[in-house]
C-alpha cells in the first residue's frame, strides 16, 4: 500500500504489518472492528450475537452471528495472522447448528445481546428496521441456507481449495482477507474479498444461484397468492351477504383491504397477516396534519362509538406516519389454516358491519353530511 505525495508528486510506502506485531488480539479488536462496522466484511449486517455458544450438548462458540438483508443467518469465523486449518470444518459445524433455530429463537437470542450491551433497544423493532419492514410477523428468518463468511489475514491453501468447493456447490460462503499497515503511528485496515474471486466463471455461479432462488421465491409466492385469494374471495361472498359495503369489491384482486367509507382519504379496511388480523377505518386524507384533525374529531366520540361497537377500539394516531387508524383485532390466527377459515370469516364480516354502524353516525357528524 502506498501514500500519495501530491505536493511530492511521489509514493511512498506504508509499512505492511501482522496483527501479532501490532498487539492486536482477535477477540477484544478484530472482533469488535467487525461488529461495530460491518462494511468490513463489504456488506450490510444486523450483528445480533457475540460468542454465541446456544448449542446443545456442546461448549463450542461461534465468534460473530448476523442477520444479512435477505433475513439469512451468517456466521462470521475471524482469525488473526493465520486463518489455521480448521476454520472451515469449524464454521460448517456451527451452520449446521443454526440451521435449525426458528424467528422466535433468534429474536430472543438478540434480545439476550442487545440486554448484554446495555442497549434500551426491542430486537423485534431492530429486526424490522434493519429489513424495513413495518410488521415483524411478516418477516422471514433464516428461511434459506446459512451463509458462511470467514475473515483472517492469510488464508491457508486447504482452506482457499475447500471454500471453492463449497462455493461452487452452492453453499454460500466468502472470504476476506484483512492486512494491517502502519503509518505515522496510525493503523489502517486493508480489506479484501478473495473468494468468491471476481472473474467470469463466478459470475455464472451467481447468476445460476440467483435464478435458483428466484424459482423457489416465486413458487412460495405462488401457493402463498393462491391461499390468500381463496381466502379473500370466502370472505367477500360471506360479507356480501351481510352489507353492501364491500359489493364492489372483486375477489380476483389480490387484496387485503377494501372499500371507501363515502369520505375522500377515509376506507374501511380487512387487514390480513399469517398470525393476526384486523378490521380498520384507515385515515389517509391529503398532509399529514389533515389525517390528524380527522383522527382527533373522530376521537372525541371514542366513548359513543365503542358503546355501539361493543368492545374497546385501537387508537391509532400515528404521530410518526403519514396515516391513523382506528381498528379491532383477532390475533393468534393463521390465514394458511383453512380448518379455521370459517370462524376467522365469521368474525371479521360481523364486526365489520358493526363496526361501520357505528362509525356512520360519528363521520356523518364529523363531515356534516
Amino acid at each position: 500500500m502506498f501514500l500519495i505525495d501530491k505536493e511530492k508528486n511521489e509514493a511512498i510506502s506504508i509499512s505492511k504489518k501482522t496483527f501479532q506485531e501490532l498487539e492486536f488480539k482477535e477477540r477484544k479488536h478484530l472482533q469488535e472492528w467487525i461488529s461495530k462496522n460491518t462494511d468490513i466484511l463489504g456488506e450490510r449486517l444486523l450483528i445480533i450475537q457475540k460468542e454465541f455458544s446456544g448449542f446443545d450438548d456442546t461448549k463450542e462458540r461461534l465468534d460473530l452471528l448476523a442477520l444479512d438483508e435477505s433475513g439469512n443467518l451468517v456466521i462470521i469465523e475471524n482469525k488473526l495472522d493465520d486463518s489455521g486449518r480448521d476454520v472451515v470444518w469449524q464454521a460448517l459445524k456451527y451452520a449446521s447448528y443454526c440451521s435449525s433455530l426458528t424467528k422466535n429463537d433468534i429474536k430472543d437470542i438478540f434480545q439476550k445481546y442487545l440486554d448484554a450491551q446495555g442497549e434500551k433497544e426491542d430486537s423485534e423493532k431492530l429486526i424490522c428496521d434493519f429489513l424495513e419492514t413495518e410488521d415483524f410477523s411478516e418477516i422471514e428468518l433464516n428461511s434459506d441456507d446459512q451463509r458462511i463468511i470467514m475473515i483472517a489475514a492469510n488464508f491457508r491453501k486447504e482452506v482457499t481449495s475447500t471454500a471453492m468447493w463449497l462455493l461452487d456447490h452452492n453453499i454460500k460462503i466468502k472470504c476476506i482477507k484483512v492486512t494491517p499497515y502502519e503509518l505515522n503511528g496510525q493503523v489502517l485496515l486493508d480489506t479484501e474479498q478473495i473468494i468468491p474471486i471476481v472473474d467470469a466463471e463466478d459470475y455464472l455461479i451467481k447468476i445460476a444461484n440467483k435464478k435458483q432462488e428466484e424459482l423457489i421465491n416465486r413458487e412460495k409466492k405462488q401457493t402463498r397468492h393462491t391461499i390468500r385469494v381463496e381466502f379473500w374471495t370466502q370472505l367477500l361472498q360471506e360479507m356480501n351477504e351481510k352489507s353492501d359495503l364491500f359489493k364492489n369489491i372483486s375477489p380476483s384482486k389480490d387484496n387485503w383491504i377494501g372499500c371507501g367509507s363515502g369520505y375522500s382519504g377515509l376506507a374501511y379496511n380487512f387487514v390480513i397477516t399469517s398470525n393476526y388480523a384486523r378490521i380498520e377505518l384507515w385515515i389517509n386524507k391529503g398532509a399529514q396534519e389533515d389525517n390528524k384533525e380527522i383522527f382527533d374529531s373522530i376521537y372525541k366520540f371514542k366513548g359513543e362509538i365503542e358503546s355501539s361497537f361493543g368492545d374497546q377500539l385501537d387508537w391509532q394516531r400515528r404521530d410518526d406516519g403519514k396515516g391513523s387508524r382506528i381498528a379491532y383485532w383477532l390475533r393468534d390466527v393463521n390465514v394458511f389454516n383453512e380448518e379455521d377459515w370459517p370462524e376467522m370469516i365469521n368474525f371479521l364480516t360481523s364486526n365489520m358491519v358493526k363496526f361501520e354502524i357505528a362509525m356512520k353516525k360519528v363521520l356523518r357528524s364529523v363531515f356534516k353530511k
